[in-house]
C-alpha cells in the first residue's frame, strides 16, 4: 500500500510538473510572438460570437452530466436527473484544482451526503473516466491524416463512424443500453468542444478551411484534450492540451494565430465551466 501511494504521488507530481512546463512554454511562445498577436483585431461581432461560445460550452456540460446519470443507472443507483445535473455542475469546477481528481471526489462526497451508496458512486466515476478516454481515442482516428498524409480525411471519418457504431452496439449488447447511451452523450460533448475550437480558429484565422481539413482539426483538438485529460496532476489538462495543439497544428496554422486560438479556447472552456457552476448553484435549487 505504501508503494502504491508513493507511486501515485510521483505520478501526480510528474503530471503537475508537465502541466506547469506546458503553461510556461505557452507563455514564452506568447512573449516571442507578442508583436504579431493583437486581440484588438477582434471586432464586437467576433467577441459576441466568442461570448456565445462560452454559453454553448457551459451548456454542453449537461451532456457529460447526462452520461454520468446513465452510468449511475447502470450501477443501479436511483438518482434524480435534476440532482445529477446540479451535482455535476457544482463539482465540475474542482477539476481546476491541482491534482485533477477533486471534481470526482466532490461528486462522491455530494452523492454520499444524500445517502447514495459509496461503491457504485466510485464505480460510476471510474467508468466515466475510462469511457471518456476511449471516446477521445476514437476521435484520434480523425487526426491520423496529420501524421499519415496518405490516409484521406474522408476515409478516416468513415473509420471513425464505423468504430464508434461498433463500440456502441457492443456496449448495448454486452453491457447495457445505459452504458451505450453514456458513450453517445460523451462523444457529443467532445464534438461540441472541438466545434468551439474550430469556430475560434475561423474567427482568428478566417481563411477558407475545406471540410476535410475541418474533420482533421476536430480530431486534433480532441487528441490534445485527451492528452491533458489523462495526465495526472494537471488541473483540467492545463498546459498539456495547449502544447499538444501547438505541436499538431503548428505547421498548418500560423504560430501567432494558433497562440491566440489556444488562449481564447482555454478562456472559453474555463468561463463556460464557471457559467455551468453558477447555473447549478443559483437556479437548480
Amino acid at each position: 500500500m505504501a508503494d502504491y501511494r508513493s507511486l501515485k504521488y510521483w505520478f501526480h507530481a510528474v503530471g503537475s510538473l508537465l502541466g506547469l512546463l506546458g503553461v510556461v512554454f505557452v507563455v514564452l511562445r506568447l512573449f516571442a510572438y507578442a508583436g504579431q498577436i493583437s486581440f484588438s483585431c477582434l471586432n464586437i461581432t467576433a467577441w459576441s460570437i466568442i461570448g456565445l461560445m462560452v454559453l454553448v460550452y457551459g451548456a454542453a456540460n449537461v451532456l457529460l452530466a447526462r452520461a454520468w446519470w446513465h452510468l449511475l443507472a447502470f450501477f443501479e443507483v436511483k438518482a434524480n436527473w435534476q440532482w445529477a445535473l446540479k451535482t455535476y455542475g457544482l463539482s465540475q469546477v474542482a477539476k481546476y484544482i491541482p491534482g485533477n481528481i477533486f471534481h470526482l471526489a466532490g461528486r462522491q462526497a455530494l452523492g454520499m451526503a444524500v445517502g447514495l451508496p459509496a461503491r457504485p458512486l466510485a464505480k460510476s466515476a471510474l467508468w466515466e473516466v475510462g469511457m471518456l478516454a476511449i471516446g477521445g481515442a476514437l476521435f484520434g482516428v480523425l487526426a491520423i491524416p496529420l501524421v499519415w498524409v496518405e490516409l484521406s480525411p474522408w476515409l478516416s471519418a468513415v473509420l471513425f463512424l464505423v468504430m464508434t457504431g461498433a463500440l456502441f452496439a457492443a456496449l448495448r449488447q454486452l453491457l447495457s443500453p445505459s452504458v451505450a447511451a453514456a458513450l453517445i452523450w460523451q462523444m457529443a460533448f467532445l464534438f461540441v468542444s472541438a466545434a468551439m475550437f474550430i469556430g475560434i480558429l475561423k474567427i482568428v484565422a478566417p481563411s477558407a478551411f475545406t471540410l476535410p481539413v475541418l474533420i482533421t482539426l476536430c480530431g486534433a483538438y480532441v487528441i490534445a484534450w485527451l492528452a491533458g485529460f489523462v495526465t495526472p496532476g494537471a488541473p483540467a489538462g492545463m498546459g498539456i492540451r495547449e502544447v499538444v495543439l501547438l505541436f499538431l497544428l503548428g505547421v498548418h496554422v500560423g504560430q501567432a494565430e494558433l497562440l491566440m486560438v489556444v488562449v481564447l479556447g482555454r478562456a472559453v472552456t474555463v468561463i463556460g465551466d464557471l457559467f455551468y457552476f453558477m447555473v447549478a448553484t443559483l437556479l437548480l435549487k
